[in-house]
């Protein structure tokens, strides 16, 4: 009963950081401006390792990335927009997720 008690208490400490790790920002990419520029921004950004989804709006020239922070980072998507030709910058962070 005890060794069950101890290795469902470990198992819950080791995985609540991966279910933490998933966070969501809005990136602004005031550089699209054509219809076709979403689908570069949206390629460069999901071959970041660690990105789960990703949402390119054209209208309102944003990206919603939701990525694991421990595999990569706010700077790492930006640079890969850059990259792409298409720079951005922060607009918003959303809050983690489980």
């Amino acid at each position: 009963m005890k060794k069950s008690l101890i290795a469902a208490v470990m198992f819950t400490l080791f995985s609540l950081p991966a279910l933490a790790a998933q966070q969501t920002v809005n990136l602004s990419v005031p550089s699209m401006t054509c219809s076709a520029c979403p689908i570069t921004v949206e390629i460069a950004l999901k071959q970041v390792d660690g990105v789960s989804a990703v949402e390119v709006r054209y209208g309102e020239r944003d990206a919603t990335v939701t990525f694991d922070d421990e595999k990569t980072s706010v700077e790492a998507l930006i640079q890969a927009t850059t990259n792409a030709g298409y720079p951005s910058t922060l607009k918003q962070a959303g809050t983690k997720q489980e």
